[in-house]
């Protein structure tokens, strides 16, 4: 088991059901649940003799690659090269913690576009690592949905989402593996595109608080909803209000500080219950990280 699976009895009697188990996928060795996956597509390159790889990360994803790669730079005399691609509007806190981790082989560089720097350069031979554009990063998943599928009666997983990589792995584990386990994504009063798919938007109009929600080409939009539809879940948006609710929630009932990103799960398994969403036995939400 690599992230804590717990059970929250009081949470989930405040909210609204019998079993709610927490994720911590915060609690990841790598930071969020990116680390699943990431390392994976790094391998995977690596072994094909690929040594510069470039990421475009609102800073989950950019960590994880960073961590890795120092990693394999510490046991290797060939070092490999990353370039992590960033918005002009990075938080402050998860920039210093990539400029902790830079070296001269890992490099953080602000761009205005930095979904445009990372394709120019993987045009001109550097290894992307943009998951939602390469199925390679679902691979990395399937850790994560063996180990959620242990919990017993499971039949819903609540994620917080940007491209939806995450969600489509749990969807095709559950379903290739006959488990009747619902996915349900979460996304962004600022930014749901795959959401949409499921639910018009007619809130407030804001700058979301949970900043890693930033995907807006939904290329995996296509597969990822009759994925989501075929295991009975479905796409949720959250507002900021409806974050700081969750926040406090967590906090209360069940005594952990967690991050607005990581609260969308919980804003998202509320929503269902407020509608009546049918959702018989354990649910877990998962907590995905800063």
């Amino acid at each position: 088991m690599i992230t804590p699976q717990e059970n929250y009895p009081k949470l989930a009697k405040v909210i609204g059901i019998p079993d709610l188990f927490l994720k911590r996928e915060d609690l990841h060795p790598y930071g969020s649940h990116k680390g699943r996956s990431i390392p994976v597509m790094i391998d995977h390159y690596y072994k094909d003799g690929e040594r510069r790889f470039a990421i475009s990360s609102s800073g989950n994803a950019a960590l994880a690659a960073a961590i890795y790669i120092r990693e394999i730079n510490t046991r290797n005399a060939n070092p490999v090269e990353l370039d992590i691609f960033v918005g002009n509007h990075i938080t402050t806190s998860k920039l210093e913690y990539l400029q902790k981790i830079a070296d001269k082989n890992i490099r953080i560089l602000k761009k205005e576009r930095p979904l445009q720097a990372l394709i120019q350069v993987s045009q001109e031979g550097v290894r992307s690592l943009r998951q939602s554009t390469d199925d390679t990063a679902l691979v990395g998943y399937k850790s994560l949905a063996e180990e959620l599928s242990l919990i017993k009666n499971l039949s819903a997983v609540f994620v917080g989402t940007s491209s939806g990589t995450t969600a489509q792995a749990l969807a095709q584990y559950f379903l290739e593996n006959n488990l009747h386990i619902q996915v349900h994504i979460v996304q962004t009063s600022s930014c749901h595109p795959l959401s949409e798919a499921f639910a018009s938007y007619d809130g407030p109009e804001e700058d979301s608080i949970a900043d890693a929600i930033v995907d807006r080409s939904a290329n995996r939009k296509s597969v990822l909803s009759p994925f989501l539809e075929k295991t009975g879940g479905y796409g949720w948006i959250a507002t900021n209000d409806d974050i700081l609710v969750a926040q406090e929630l967590a906090s209360k009932y069940a005594s952990l500080d967690i991050s607005t990103n990581s609260a969308l799960s919980i804003v998202g398994l509320m929503k269902a219950v407020y509608i009546n969403h049918k959702i018989e036995g354990a649910v877990v939400c998962i907590l995905g990280g800063n």
